[in-house]
């Protein structure tokens, strides 16, 4: 694990509130929806990547999932999130990495979310690195929800570049092992007021008679 990026993001939790990080919202509206969308088994894996202290993991548990995992490079995130969910945290499978170090079960995650991790990853190893591992840890079959900063949307956070994509650009980034499911755009307005622009595509792991 980058012990500088897992420094960064432990600084930023522990000095920002919730509502005063700019990727903040009460519910995560567009991913729901696309999730929802999906219509899965609610026994089947799910991996919240990047889940910090979001409330993805309470909205699945609420619709009755009851395999759900969260990876986040911020232990304090992880803490703070634990300590939100109280009694049902026991019910989450936590992991505190950064993923594209971590060797995940293979083929184990049905459903792969992220909002937000992979625009910062301006390497283009970094971002292969990535590919590689949901590739690894998604069945064959299976979706990933991933949500990035539009082309037109902001060029930093949180001090840190990021690269901006619209939809076919994000799905070129994971051929030819996924095949494009569905794409959207989605305007976040943060805590202050401004707006974000966001790609989401929902790709499909291809492999074992799912054609690309």
């Amino acid at each position: 694990m980058s012990v500088a990026r897992s420094a960064h993001w432990d600084a930023v939790y522990r000095e920002k509130t919730a509502d005063q990080t700019s990727w903040f919202r009460p519910h995560l509206d567009e991913s729901l929806r696309l999730i929802d969308a999906l219509d899965m088994p609610r026994e089947l894996p799910v991996l919240d990547v990047g889940g910090g202290r979001s409330t993805l993991a309470d909205d699945l548990l609420a619709r009755g999932y009851t395999d759900v995992g969260v990876l986040d490079i911020s232990a304090v995130a992880v803490a703070e999130s634990k300590q939100r969910l109280a009694a049902q945290a026991p019910s989450v499978h936590w992991v505190v990495g950064d993923v594209v170090d971590l060797d995940l079960p293979a083929a184990r995650v049905a459903l792969w979310h992220d909002r937000a991790v992979f625009h910062f990853l301006t390497d283009a190893d970094e971002r292969a690195r990535y590919v590689a591992t949901a590739r690894h840890a998604l069945r064959p079959g299976g979706h990933l929800v991933i949500g990035t900063f539009a082309a037109d949307g902001p060029e930093r956070c949180s001090g840190l570049a990021v690269t901006r994509y619209d939809a076919p650009a994000l799905a070129a980034v994971f051929a030819p092992g996924f095949r494009l499911v569905s794409r959207s755009r989605d305007v976040h307005r943060t805590p202050s007021g401004n707006e974000q622009a966001f790609t989401y595509v929902v790709l499909q792991r291809c492999g074992d008679g799912v054609d690309a």
